[in-house]
């Protein structure tokens, strides 16, 4: 424990110099900004960024990335509450209870609720990942490629499922990245694959690249053709405080939220929807004040979704640093940030790179801090964003990811495979191929291949190496029941 403590002092040591500190503002500042505009959530903003991984320091660049993820989250309360447009998926259920608080009046407190909720929740999450990302990452190294690799396959599986309206639309995405994942030279063999003669595929595809052409260019794109008209009357804006009774009613919620959204944050299970439906599903049972809900609105529906969306974000760290699986969209895109840099996240990440690690967990405390400061007082200002003109605002994100993309190698080949990638997410929006499993596929396939291969040479070419190992069975075990009890539950209630 103490420990523990002295490597979150150094962290704090270095989070806290002014270097620092001014990027974990930016990223603050950033990330608010995009989550208050609709339809740019953390991962446009972190994919359309991440060229500047060439030019900035690591711990630098993560804890500015950490700032525009969680500033998001905040920041996605603001549209949802004023506008009834959520700036992020996980801020989805707290339009239902926020907007209807905002036009009985009482939007102030509906802000409030949602930016201490996400403080409380954040600060508590940052706490558990503080004590238990050591302790997985100390059993992590436990593991061996037989578990590695159906970890993975887990991964693959449940972001695949949970993601998008149909499994198979999901799985189709995913086997888009592993194909992409496996372009260039094998990682064994160093035999060129599926280059198709052309020389720039050698190297294989940048994951920063597919990253900005589907999130960012294909974002823009899809709104430009699709939503770019589209005209919303935002609710007034009343002080932003709470009663006495909105605080009794407020910090149970808080707790509940937490607890709920923690656990979820740490699985691949799809991101902080779950979480925030199930935490209004919970307030909605036990509130005393039924008849507000779906009508006034009940600020326990606020309260409790913004902190189990905040507190499943944060935990998004555990998985992603110390076994180098993404449970998310943007922890998958934050891990391609710190391959850029040569960082293997994994249980040795605590050994070989200790410093960014305590670091980027200490500017949690910190970006925590900043961000109830930028919220709270200064929610008018963020309002005013929403006046930017659509066509400006779509023009500028695609003059930062052309020239971010191009920054990178400097050639022109990138910028058509990055406006094709473009297109392409513009199709799978379009008709509800989620883009997530892409980037997850082509991040992890290459690394579940090489692990998949070492499990085989240890088994002597035999399978059976994944079903002699007690955590190994019980994964594969865990993963067919994934894939099959869905399937027998909706066959079973159709019968029933």
């Amino acid at each position: 424990m103490i420990d523990l403590w002295n490597q979150l002092m150094g962290g704090f040591a270095t989070a806290g110099t002014p270097i620092n500190l001014l990027w974990a503002f930016l990223g603050c500042v950033i990330g608010t900004g995009i989550g208050v505009l609709p339809g740019l959530g953390p991962a446009v903003t972190v994919a359309m960024l991440l060229p500047i991984t060439s030019q900035v320091e690591p711990t630098a660049s993560m804890i500015f990335f950490a700032g525009i993820y969680y500033g998001a989250m905040y920041g996605g309360s603001t549209t949802s509450i004023l506008l009834n447009t959520p700036g992020e998926t996980g801020t989805m259920v707290t339009a239902l209870e926020g907007f209807k608080m905002a036009k009985s009046g009482r939007a102030g407190a509906a802000l409030a609720t949602a930016a201490i909720g996400s403080f409380v929740a954040g600060t508590i999450a940052t706490v558990l990942v503080t004590l238990f990302a050591p302790v997985v990452a100390d059993f992590a190294v436990t593991l061996g490629p037989p578990e590695y690799f159906l970890l993975m396959l887990l991964a693959f599986t449940t972001v695949s499922a949970v993601l998008g309206k149909s499994t198979l639309r999901g799985m189709t995405s995913l086997f888009i990245g592993l194909a992409m994942g496996l372009i260039g030279l094998d990682q064994i063999t160093g035999q060129v694959r599926y280059t198709a003669g052309v020389p720039e595929f050698m190297d294989g595809i940048e994951t920063v690249l597919v990253a900005v052409g589907l999130f960012a260019v294909g974002e823009t794109l899809y709104m430009a053709l699709y939503e770019g008209r589209s005209k919303q009357e935002i609710n007034k804006l009343s002080s932003v405080h709470m009663t006495g009774a909105e605080w009794k009613r407020s910090i149970p919620a808080w707790l509940r939220g937490t607890v709920i959204g923690f656990p979820f944050g740490t699985i691949p299970a799809g991101g902080s929807e779950i979480p925030t439906f199930l935490s209004y599903a919970v307030e909605r049972k036990l509130s005393k004040h039924q008849e507000e809900f779906g009508t006034t609105g009940a600020i326990e529906g606020v309260a409790g979704p913004e902190a189990a969306n905040n507190a499943a974000v944060t935990a998004t760290l555990v998985p992603l640093l110390t076994l180098g699986i993404p449970t998310s969209v943007t922890a998958a895109i934050l891990l391609s940030a710190l391959q850029n840099y040569g960082i293997q996240a994994g249980p040795q990440l605590f050994t070989t790179s200790s410093t960014l690690v305590w670091a980027l967990i200490a500017s949690l405390y910190i970006g925590n801090v900043m961000l109830l400061v930028l919220n709270l007082p200064l929610v008018g200002l963020w309002v005013k964003l929403l006046k930017i003109p659509k066509p400006q605002l779509y023009a500028g994100i695609l003059i930062f990811a052309t020239v971010g993309v191009y920054g990178m190698r400097q050639s022109a080949f990138d910028l058509f495979l990055m406006l094709a990638l473009g297109l392409m997410g513009v199709a799978m929006r379009r008709f509800d191929f989620p883009t997530a499993p892409v980037v997850v596929g082509m991040i992890l396939g290459p690394l579940a291949e090489a692990q998949g291969r070492n499990a085989l040479s240890i088994g002597s070419g035999h399978w059976g190496v994944f079903v002699e190992r007690p955590l190994s069975l019980g994964l594969l075990v865990l993963l067919v029941a994934i894939l099959v009890l869905p399937k027998l539950w909706k066959l079973w209630r159709r019968v029933g």
